[in-house]
């Protein structure tokens, strides 16, 4: 069974700096994509940062040059390095993988291509 772990959310003040954890387990594929995600009070959730197999990323415009999404293959450990936070980075944060589904050109950002989630980590800035 796959499991999809979270950690590492918290609060920390504006132009301060978190990074969140994802740990995989349970499964293993040639070829799979790893997305971050976040959903804030009232909002639809939206795609933060995603890596494939093949070590290319995306980044939503809105965190491009400050978040940096890497993965640990041998730990099967995903991480998002969050730097210059604001207070609109204000969400619950989730990890998912895409094991399944559409052949992709570039990681895809939309939620609906990710097929295993795991539980959300709340991350809150400050101003």
């Amino acid at each position: 069974e796959v499991q999809v772990v979270a950690s590492g959310g918290g609060a920390v003040q504006a132009g301060g700096s978190l990074r969140l954890s994802c740990a995989i387990s349970g499964y293993k594929y040639d070829s799979y994509c790893m997305g971050w995600f976040r959903q804030a009070p009232g909002k639809e959730r939206e795609g933060v940062a995603a890596i494939d197999s093949d070590g290319d990323t995306d980044y939503a415009d809105s965190v491009k040059d400050r978040f940096k999404i890497t993965e640990d293959n041998a730990n099967n450990i995903l991480y998002l390095q969050m730097n210059s936070l604001t207070p609109e980075d204000t969400a619950t944060y989730y990890c998912a993988a895409k094991t399944r589904g559409a052949a992709w050109v570039r990681p895809p950002l939309q939620s609906f291509e990710y097929n295993y989630w795991g539980q959300g980590t709340q991350v809150t800035v400050s101003s």
